[in-house]
């Protein structure tokens, strides 16, 4: 199907559409109103479609929620169901996404890097060994003072370039596929108001890490805020008055187990993770998210702490604590289980391109999650990038080819 004069095409057009694709600011905002939460993500869209009509895709549109659809017509003669393919527009909120500068560094040979715009910081093969799997490959960085933008840009120009060779090779037969764009995904809202009569019968997400990535497992995961009022006066004149609602605050994150956080976790232990903790004397707010594989193990993680609100209370007479609690997704698995052909042909392309598939759980989400749950089911593609939500983070341009591939093959296996 592919031969060494297609790389070359691919990776001219999925890296210049990347590197366009990152100087678009999509940060989403995690206090805002979804969809979209923060605005230049219609940005991105537009542009997105107006090349989707450039490459003669149909039903192109943007509808009023700032979800990107379009379809490209099933090859002649093959009447097997649609399929879709979706990424999201959206940056994480937790490095800054504006004014990306992107910088493609050619023939990498496992020296440590230094980044332009941050002095202190490198990306080191002793601290990201993987780098040491990709010498002599051209890899892209951003300048070192916002993250590079490829969870999940790299993702949509993969999409993007698999389109533009199926259109320029006719021969390469596919069904009808049908492509999302969707906002707000880093902040849990990715499928909020999705037409899934847009959609295949099944899915493939196209954002995972590195290269071979492919999973269809994930983290039951709950998102956690609990205010804490307390009661204000002079510091002067507070004995037996002051309620320090910030101090409050403050103890209760300290009793959550040590070893239940992100920096203590891997593989499937879940985890307890602080977003944000803030506040004074009079109110605070502690944005918490949980996280296992587990659900049952995320209901007890709920019950300690509303536990803990009794304790506190009980210790602080007069403290007013309220917990809200909300479930962002679920673990897909349960759903993908019963469609393991979804799997399997993703398999069987991986094979056909020589890629050993990583077949691990996602320790976080995508849209997939509440797709699969949703009747459709998705599970996730690599796009073949490391560090993200990150100043170091990075993606090696040959990966990028081959999840263009992927892609690719996928789209011509389920035509038989």
């Amino acid at each position: 199907m592919f031969d060494k004069s297609l790389d070359n095409k691919i990776e001219m057009s999925v890296v210049s559409r990347f590197l366009r694709y990152v100087q678009i600011d999509t940060t989403s905002d995690d206090e805002g109103t979804p969809n979209p939460t923060s605005p230049n993500q219609w940005d991105l869209a537009n542009l997105l479609k107006a090349e989707l009509n450039e490459l003669g895709l149909t039903n192109v549109e943007i509808d009023e929620y700032c979800y990107v659809y379009a379809t490209l017509p099933a090859s002649p003669k093959i009447k097997t169901d649609a399929i879709s393919f979706l990424a999201h527009l959206d940056t994480s909120p937790a490095v800054s996404g504006k004014e990306v500068k992107p910088l493609l560094r050619k023939d990498y040979q496992g020296e440590d890097l230094a980044y332009p715009s941050n002095d202190d910081l490198y990306l080191k093969p002793a601290e990201c060994p993987n780098l040491l799997d990709y010498i002599g490959s051209n890899i892209i960085t951003s300048s070192g003072d916002t993250l590079l933008g490829a969870d999940d840009k790299a993702g949509i120009a993969e999409i993007m370039t698999a389109l533009a060779i199926l259109q320029e090779i006719p021969a390469i037969t596919h069904p009808e596929i049908r492509i999302c764009f969707t906002p707000d995904e880093e902040v849990g809202a990715g499928t909020a108001h999705i037409d899934l009569h847009k959609l295949g019968k099944i899915a493939y997400t196209i954002d995972g890490g590195e290269l071979g990535e492919l999973e269809d497992e994930c983290f039951d995961a709950h998102s956690v805020k609990v205010t804490i009022k307390g009661r204000n006066v002079h510091p002067g004149k507070a004995k037996n008055i002051m309620i320090n609602a910030g101090k409050i605050a403050s103890e209760f994150v300290s009793l959550f187990p040590e070893h239940e956080s992100p920096e203590r976790t891997e593989g499937r232990e879940g985890f307890y993770h602080i977003r944000n903790i803030q506040g004074n004397e009079s109110e605070a707010r502690v944005d918490i998210i949980l996280r296992d594989f587990d659900k049952a193990i995320n209901i007890q993680r709920i019950d300690f702490i509303h536990t803990l609100s009794e304790v506190l209370a009980m210790k602080y007479p007069g403290v007013e604590i309220k917990i809200e609690h909300s479930n962002s997704y679920r673990n897909m698995k349960a759903i993908l289980d019963g469609h393991p052909e979804v799997i399997g042909r993703a398999e069987s392309v991986f094979q056909q391109l020589d890629i050993s598939p990583k077949r691990r759980p996602i320790r976080g989400g995508t849209d997939g999650a509440t797709l699969s749950f949703l009747g459709v089911p998705t599970p996730n593609i690599f796009t073949g990038g490391f560090l993200y939500h990150s100043l170091r983070e990075w993606i090696p341009v040959s990966s990028m080819v081959t999840a263009v591939k992927v892609i690719v093959g996928l789209a011509n296996i389920w035509a038989d």
